[in-house]
């Protein structure tokens, strides 16, 4: 499912649309077996090839032009289909509609969305409001809410909307409340007529409703295109260095900015997408709750838009810039015709002149970019010495930066958020210690290969984010001054050398919560490296996350067996490494611990599920790559895992051939809900299937052809058909 913004250009923003439905529709593999396989992927160019043989359901979502839609399908149906494969699109406009419905084939193709009926809205309402559907509520209740139910014309957004403000006043008592609600909703219009401008009129009252402190969060959300997928950190972080997040005595500042993040979802004001360990990873804003946002933010100038539908703005203060896109090419629409949406005719005047040029920016405090093409990126690059206040500069995926923009950058004394991510730059200079307020600096998916030492002369610094185009294997090496960069919460990429000092300086991280680490056993030759780096990780007592691997493929890993005592509040591990064919005894006293992953660990016997099985809070277990040296895993009755819903044991292909044999006994997993097995080129199998009663969806990967796989899914769906209907649970297919 891939959304499509109102400023889609194909030659912009088509190979990214097409890259989100192949990350959705391949499968992932980890970084080190994508190394070691050398598969081939499947490029975007080939994509309509890629499914010509597959069942596939895509939803190409709000698309806004027919020339949008003819793009789009040029990649996708270019190949024909036998198999059943089917692609919905969703728009708000007739003609586009008309123009995706298929003229060569009868039947009638368009579906008009109609609103919800009364008793839908109402199950709709309640559950947002009172938690269920059939949830009891005060009766003198009933009346207000079939008035409030009539004026959101059974709009699921507008019920939602209103919904929000109600559901902190759900006791009796509360009716006058609801009535002022009703009021300001305004006219019955909606009912027999919705509009846009009555949606916009009922989001707003949700967000008029909200705390002082959230309503700046949420109006901050304008900062980012429409259908934007928002990565958590990134705004969490840049929350914080905006000066958003208020003090909270005994809390940190990202546990506040969480906070009202999760404040911000249990209003329904943005949409999360949720990780395996329950986290929310990203978050969208809905498209009609983006505009009031944007028309709160100009009114305030909380916020200043350039670029794309926003050409020709211009500003008296600018505060938080943000340009999204490139200025209309000549012959383009230019302005706001009194038809088009309220947000593009707004504060701000219309300025003829280019929208990079002319600009005050003495007063900027943060800068961000978003689908600005080269040429236009280095008109205002060339200009970042000017930006003396800046406290946050975004530049991810952003074209058009080089090693000559870092001097300047160097020079924003002042910054505390900064983002390179996806961009050209393979230099950092030593002058980037001037940055003394730095709080994140993110640098991954660059041409980077190393770091200059003088990053540890950051001591405010709490976000290190590295990696390269290079390869994966191409990471930060830690240098020795380490223990300078005494705010350091999460380091991601790092390797650990021959160096017992810094093997040492690691443990006086005190605030590290989020590491990535793998260590050279290419050149480790002094076992007093591992002994020190061991004991600093017993003093990590803040650790949440532990990424370790082994980047020589030895048995460099066997010395965490010998460590005096573990991060005891871990709630992620994963391993990449042989570890002398057992799992390192503490791991069964991290009570913490929500997902563990174990990849080329190369097990046996009773390993893993032996040291996992008594893990008050485990949830999910994946094992990939050659976890396992022997012919049967097994399950055992003992194996109680009074917390895990999920198991993977999709193997890579080719490389894992053991175990063979997957056997569940009875009482094994009883809360197991997802289980992932691959068959790769072997002959495999699952015994003991029936005693995961609790089971809901099983993912087989295979390729075509395999025999063992083929009656591994008769037996499932044998097995699946003798249940009763509640205990049924989904197989998915997935072909390598």
């Amino acid at each position: 499912m891939v959304p499509v913004s109102q400023a889609f250009e194909a030659t912009r923003d088509l190979e990214k649309l097409l890259n989100s439905i192949l990350q959705q529709v391949v499968k992932p593999q980890t970084d080190r077996v994508k190394e070691v396989l050398e598969e081939a992927t499947v490029k975007i160019d080939d994509l309509g090839l890629y499914l010509s043989d597959k069942r596939y359901l895509i939803v190409i979502d709000d698309v806004w032009t027919i020339h949008a839609w003819e793009a789009i399908q040029l990649k996708l149906l270019e190949v024909p289909n036998n198999c059943g494969g089917r692609i919905i699109v969703t728009t708000r406009i007739e003609t586009v509609a008309d123009a995706c419905s298929s003229a060569s084939v009868t039947g009638h193709y368009i579906y008009h969305m109609k609103a919800l009926e009364f008793e839908d809205a109402k199950k709709l309402f309640l559950v947002k409001t009172f938690g269920k559907m059939d949830a009891d509520y005060p009766k003198e209740l009933k009346v207000v809410m079939g008035k409030i139910l009539k004026k959101c014309g059974g709009m699921p957004l507008a019920i939602v909307s209103v919904a929000n403000i109600l559901a902190g006043y759900r006791s009796t008592g509360s009716k006058e409340k609801w009535e002022t609600v009703c009021k300001l909703i305004g006219s019955s219009q909606m009912e027999s007529n919705p509009t846009l401008e009555g949606m916009r009129h009922i989001v707003a009252l949700s967000y008029n409703h909200l705390p002082h402190e959230l309503k700046e969060c949420m109006m901050y959300l304008s900062i980012f295109p429409e259908d934007y997928e928002i990565d958590t950190k990134r705004l969490l972080s840049r929350w914080i260095a905006e000066g958003l997040i208020p003090e909270k005595r005994g809390w940190t500042l990202m546990e506040v900015a969480e906070s009202c993040l999760n404040e911000l979802l249990r209003r329904n004001m943005v949409v999360p997408r949720i990780g395996h360990d329950g986290k929310v990873e990203s978050c969208q804003v809905h498209d009609v709750l983006l505009e009031v946002m944007v028309s709160k933010s100009l009114e305030s100038n909380f916020v200043s838009l350039l670029g794309g539908q926003y050409t020709g703005m211009s500003y008296d203060r600018i505060r938080r810039l943000s340009i999204q896109g490139d200025d209309r090419k000549p012959g383009g629409k230019q302005g706001p015709t009194d038809s088009e949406p309220k947000k593009k005719k707004m504060m701000g005047r219309r300025n003829s002149r280019h929208a990079l040029y002319g600009m005050d920016v003495v007063h900027v405090r943060s800068l961000s970019m978003f689908q600005v093409g080269a040429g236009n990126s280095n008109k205002l690059l060339d200009h970042l010495d000017k930006f003396t206040l800046l406290r946050v500069l975004d530049l991810e995926d952003c074209e058009g930066l080089t090693d000559d923009h870092m001097k300047y950058i160097c020079r924003l004394y002042l910054l505390k958020f900064l983002s390179l991510k996806g961009t050209g730059i393979s230099q950092v200079p030593p002058q980037v210690e001037k940055i003394e307020h730095l709080q994140t600096f993110d640098v991954q998916g660059t041409q980077l290969k190393v770091l200059p030492k003088s990053v540890t002369n950051l001591e405010k610094l709490e976000r290190l984010l590295f990696s390269s185009k290079h390869g994966w294997e191409v990471m930060w090496r830690l240098p020795q001054g380490l223990s300078k960069m005494k705010g350091l919460r999460e380091l991601h990429n790092a390797i650990l050398e021959n160096d017992i000092e810094v093997a040492k300086e690691i443990g006086k991280l005190e605030q590290l919560q989020y590491l990535t680490l793998y260590i050279d056993s290419y050149n480790i030759d002094n076992t007093e490296v591992l002994e020190c780096f061991a004991k600093s990780l017993s003093d990590m007592h803040s650790l949440r996350s532990l990424n370790m691997g082994d980047l020589g493929w030895t048995s460099i890993l066997k010395f965490l067996h010998e460590l005096p005592t573990p991060p005891r509040l871990l709630r992620y591990l994963r391993m990449t490494g042989e570890i002398g064919g057992r799992l390192p005894h503490w791991i069964g006293s991290l009570t913490c611990l929500i997902e563990i992953s174990i990849c080329w660990a190369l097990l046996s016997g009773d390993e893993p599920f032996g040291v996992l099985c008594k893990l008050p809070n485990l949830k999910s277990i994946t094992l990939d790559g050659k976890y396992y040296t022997g012919e049967t895993l097994i399950a055992s009755t003992g194996h109680n895992f009074p917390a895990l819903v999920a198991l993977d044991m999709a193997p890579t292909p080719s490389i894992a051939p053991f175990p063979r044999v997957f056997k569940i006994e009875a009482g094994a997993m009883p809360k197991l809900e997802t289980l992932k097995f691959g068959f790769d080129i072997y002959e495999k199998s699952i015994v003991g299937i029936e005693h995961l009663t609790n089971l809901r969806e099983v993912e087989v990967t295979t390729s075509k052809s395999n025999s063992s796989a083929s009656r591994a899914l008769e037996q499932l769906k044998a097995e699946r058909a003798s249940r009763p209907e509640s205990k049924e649970f989904q197989i998915a297919v997935k072909y390598d």
